[in-house]
């Protein structure tokens, strides 16, 4: 079996791909996501208090001003230049936020992390070595 164009080398990418599948099915599966904490634009415009709420709620409005405007603007007079990039503006900052709130949370033992991010090295060597030439697999074909 072929390679990359290679001869030989397809059972050792097939085994290479299957140990950093396998290693990557159990990494993602070990990750918890978790929304909360202060957003990267709310959370400075609160000053990083935890206990002021009336910040939260008033930043969390000031990051959909520049959407609202530009929608405004735009059913205004949709040639408005301005308009459009204040849309996308607002939307690049409500996208900010969003991403910003997201937490990760690694639940592992070390040596199950260690035994993953082994096979995954493991696999994506095999897969890169696949590509080189074989040498046998040339004797082979004469």
């Amino acid at each position: 079996m072929n390679s990359g164009g290679t001869l030989g080398g397809g059972e050792r990418f097939i085994l290479g791909f299957a140990l950093a599948a396998v290693s990557f099915y159990f990494f993602l599966d070990s990750v918890h996501v978790h929304t909360g904490g202060g957003g990267w634009i709310s959370g400075a415009m609160r000053g990083g208090g935890r206990g002021n709420r009336l910040w939260e709620t008033t930043s969390m409005g000031i990051v959909f001003l520049p959407f609202f405007l530009g929608v405004v603007a735009l059913f205004y007079n949709a040639k408005i230049k301005w308009g459009w990039y204040l849309t996308w503006l607002g939307l690049a900052v409500i996208a900010i936020e969003i991403f910003s709130r997201i937490r990760f949370l690694l639940d592992m033992k070390v040596s199950h992390l260690l035994i993953m991010v082994v096979t995954f090295a493991a696999g994506t060597g095999l897969m890169l070595q696949s590509y080189r030439e074989d040498r046998n697999a040339k004797s082979k074909d004469k």
